[in-house]
C-alpha cells in the first residue's frame, strides 16, 4: 500500500515510518527540507519536499496515495496546521474509501478514572482546539481513524523526562509536578506504531481509538523510581503552572486512567510492560 505519512522525522512519526517500511508499504514522506528528505530516505521512505498547509500541493500528494497518516506536530500554530491538513484530507479522500489516520491524544478527555472512546470530551485549554477538527473529520465521508495515544514513552524520549529530570532541592530531592498523585496513562512508541499499522489495514475507519497499555502509575511513583535515596518532594499546582506555563501545566496535572480496550479488540496487544519497567532497565537499554 502507498501511504503518505506526515511527521516522519518526529517522535511518533519516525516509529510509524519504521513500522510501515518493515511491513513492506511504500511510504511517501512530505518534508520541508533537504536534510529531512535525506533522513527519511535513509529509512526507506520516498521524500517529497513541500508544505502540507499548501492545499493544492498537499492535495496532489494525497491523491497519489492509497492512505495517509498525519503524525506531524508543529511547535507553533498547531490548530491552523491540523485544520489545513484535515481539510485537504476531506477534500481529497471523501467518498474514495481511502483511509486517513489522524493523531490526537489522551488529554482530549480531561481527568477521569475510566476513560474510553465514549467518554465526553473535556479537553484542557492546551488541546481543546482538537475536538472540533476531529469531529469534522469523523463526520465526513472519509474512512477516518483518530488515534489518541496515552503519554508516549520509549526510545529515550517522551514526557517521562519531565518527571525524572525535574529540578532537585538542595538536599537532592526530585521535585514533583504538583503533588504527584495524578495518574498518567502510557503507551510505548513502538507499540503505538503497531496500532497505526492496524488502523491502516482496517477495511473501514475506526473512529477514535485510545492507545493505552493499561498502566497508570502516579507521577510520584515514576519519580520515586528515578530519585533513588534522595527521594522526592511534593510541589503545587501553581508551581507546575509557573514551570510549564498555565496551559501545559494544567494538562500535566490531569489525573487519567484508560485501559485501551477498543484497541485490544482490534487485535492490538502492547508488548512493553510499562513505563516503570522501562525505568528499571540499565541505563544502556532503551
Amino acid at each position: 500500500m502507498k501511504i503518505l505519512l506526515t511527521g516522519s522525522t518526529g517522535y511518533i512519526g519516525s516509529a510509524v515510518l519504521e513500522r510501515l517500511v518493515a511491513a513492506g508499504h511504500d511510504v511517501i514522506a512530505p518534508v520541508r527540507s533537504a536534510r529531512a528528505a535525506e533522513a527519511v530516505e535513509a529509512q526507506g521512505a520516498r521524500a517529497v519536499q513541500g508544505d502540507v498547509t499548501d492545499a493544492v500541493w498537499f492535495g496532489e500528494q494525497l491523491s497519489q496515495a492509497d492512505a495517509a497518516v498525519h503524525a506531524a506536530a508543529p511547535s507553533e500554530g498547531a490548530e491552523a496546521f491540523n485544520a489545513s491538513v484535515v481539510d485537504s484530507a476531506i477534500a481529497t479522500f471523501a467518498g474514495t474509501g481511502k483511509h486517513f489516520v489522524l493523531t490526537s491524544g489522551i488529554w482530549l478527555w480531561g481527568a477521569g478514572a475510566d476513560i474510553d472512546e465514549s467518554t465526553p470530551a473535556a479537553a484542557p485549554a492546551l488541546v481543546a482546539w482538537r475536538v472540533a477538527i476531529e469531529d469534522r473529520l469523523l463526520a465526513s465521508d472519509v474512512e477516518a481513524t483518530v488515534i489518541a495515544p496515552g503519554v508516549v514513552y520509549g526510545r529515550g524520549q517522551g514526557l517521562v523526562d519531565l518527571i525524572v529530570d525535574a529540578p532537585r532541592t538542595q538536599d537532592g530531592a526530585l521535585q514533583l509536578i504538583g503533588d504527584g498523585e495524578q495518574r498518567w496513562t502510557w503507551v510505548h512508541v513502538d507499540d503505538l506504531a503497531r496500532l497505526y499499522e492496524i488502523a491502516l489495514e482496517s477495511p473501514q475507519g475506526l473512529g477514535r481509538v485510545i492507545a493505552s497499555d493499561g498502566s497508570s502509575p502516579t507521577v510520584r511513583e515514576i519519580a520515586e523510581s528515578a530519585a533513588g535515596a534522595d527521594g522526592v518532594v511534593a510541589g503545587t499546582a501553581d508551581a507546575a503552572r509557573d514551570r510549564f506555563g498555565s496551559a501545559f501545566g494544567d494538562a500535566l496535572l490531569l489525573d487519567q486512567r484508560a485501559s485501551g480496550a477498543k484497541a485490544r479488540a482490534l487485535g492490538w496487544t502492547p508488548e512493553h510492560t510499562g513505563v516503570l519497567a522501562e525505568l528499571a532497565l540499565p541505563a544502556s537499554v532503551s
